[in-house]
């Protein structure tokens, strides 16, 4: 894992106790955050800052702050105060901060009040150096519009030249295509005994997928994983699996769960860029269990319905505040280690090969998030929500969807602020950090 490289201040003034105390405490720091960052040696308020420093660290404050102004004005990384012994901020330290905030304009210090906080923040900064260093999205896709559902994908901002633009300039991640037809000839010339192999000796839940299919998935995550060693420093992989599934004899739902399990990378279902963006902004930062769906409010109505075949919404109570949560004929796709309940199972959609195959997968019921990056890349919407429970209908699109109800009477104004029928549903309710990780990316967090 990448780590944040912290730069500690000290004040020129500083005194014999002073820099005992500094010592004791960044030695702590690097106890407790040894994991996520890396420190290097202290230097006074007001020499040059080494290129090398992602952020810097203030581990102790004095009034001396009040004499620096101009010099600290001039820090463009992020400011750090962790002044406490359990590496969070002094409360002393909150009329520092509020200065630095307020009188100096100073938008980029970070107060974390709790270790986990501290860490997000930390992961944060080193995730977005990772990005501008090199970071890479590989995408697989031929004819991004055209295709079974030309009707449908033909809209989508994440296929736009704008959109790619858009990402490498702000994120400073370079983005790869690749043709998806190329691959599924690569996979298909792959050994049908090596792939029989590779299975068994990484054999994970499924049911009703027979032999061919589970080959064929096999071969696929081969092929992908050959391409993203080659190409080395890949943060995130996606394809136009579902448009183009006439170049495909399976689906990537297999492949996409070992890249993550075995390689720590994440994914994009239908090559959507701005959700494999948003997944790795959070991911990284956050570590903690996280899926994309297609999100149905209750409000659509039959615009929704239609689309998963499904003759009505469950009957529920103030339904204007609930969404379903269904991708591919399941709640989504999620790796195994992110859910309670995961198996592998025949396809369900009728765009896709015979042999496809899809994620049934269910996570914990309890408080979630609904988020992702806006496509201006200058927006992040947050929607406090749970998993009531999960719902299906035989016969149609929607075998086992999830049961979304937001946590307060906003229903409507979800409506206004949604960027996308794409949502990353975050487990547990961390809205609070992604508003720590909306700051070190310069992006404004919207939470309801």
């Amino acid at each position: 894992m990448n780590k944040a490289v912290l730069l500690p201040l000290y004040f020129a003034e500083i005194n014999e106790r002073e820099k005992g105390e500094l010592k004791e405490q960044l030695k702590k720091l690097e106890d407790l955050y040894g994991g996520e960052a890396e420190f290097l040696e202290p230097i006074p308020v007001g020499e040059q800052i080494p290129e090398t420093a992602q952020a810097v660290l203030f581990a102790q404050m004095t009034g001396a702050v009040f004499r620096y102004r101009e010099q600290i004005s001039q820090i463009r990384l992020p400011v750090i105060l962790m002044t406490s012994e359990f590496g969070t901020v002094e409360m002393w330290d909150w009329e520092i901060a509020a200065y630095l905030r307020e009188n100096l304009g100073m938008d980029n210090v970070f107060t974390p009040y709790s270790s986990e906080m501290a860490k997000v923040i930390l992961r944060a900064v080193s995730s977005r150096h990772a990005m501008r260093e090199g970071g890479k999205f590989l995408i697989f896709q031929d004819s991004p519009g055209e295709g079974m559902q030309a009707y449908i994908f033909k809209r989508f901002f994440w296929w736009e030249r704008e959109c790619v633009q858009r990402i490498e300039e702000y994120f400073g991640i370079r983005i790869i295509f690749k043709s998806w037809k190329k691959l599924n000839e690569k996979a298909k010339a792959i050994d049908g005994e090596e792939a029989l192999a590779y299975w068994k000796k990484n054999e994970i839940p499924s049911c009703d997928a027979g032999q061919d299919a589970l080959l064929y998935a096999v071969k696929l995550y081969l092929a992908i994983r050959s391409e993203v060693l080659k190409e080395g420093n890949v943060l995130g992989v996606g394809s136009n699996c579902l448009n183009e599934s006439f170049s495909s004899e399976t689906t990537p739902c297999l492949a996409l769960n070992w890249l993550f399990e075995q390689e720590g990378i994440l994914w994009a279902c239908e090559g959507d860029l701005v959700s494999l963006l948003s997944e790795v902004i959070f991911y990284q930062a956050l570590r903690t269990p996280l899926m994309m769906t297609n999100l149905y409010p209750f409000l659509v109505g039959m615009a929704a319905l239609k689309h998963e075949r499904i003759d009505r919404f469950p009957e529920i109570e103030d339904s204007d505040n609930c969404a379903l949560g269904v991708h591919c004929g399941y709640f989504g796709f999620a790796p195994l280690s992110f859910c309670s309940r995961w198996t592998l199972r025949p396809k369900v959609l009728e765009i896709v090969n015979e042999n496809a195959v899809a994620i049934d997968c269910e996570m914990e019921c309890g408080p979630v998030l609904l988020a992702k990056v806006h496509a201006d890349m200058k927006k992040i919407t947050v929607i406090r929500a749970r998993i009531e429970k999960y719902v299906g209908y035989p016969g149609s699109d929607c075998l086992n969807g999830a049961l979304i109800r937001y946590q307060s009477d906003c229903g409507h104004q979800v409506m206004e602020s949604l960027s996308s029928h794409h949502a990353i549903v975050i487990k547990g309710d961390v809205a609070h950090l992604i508003r720590q990780i909306g700051r070190v990316y310069g992006i404004e967090v919207e939470v309801f």
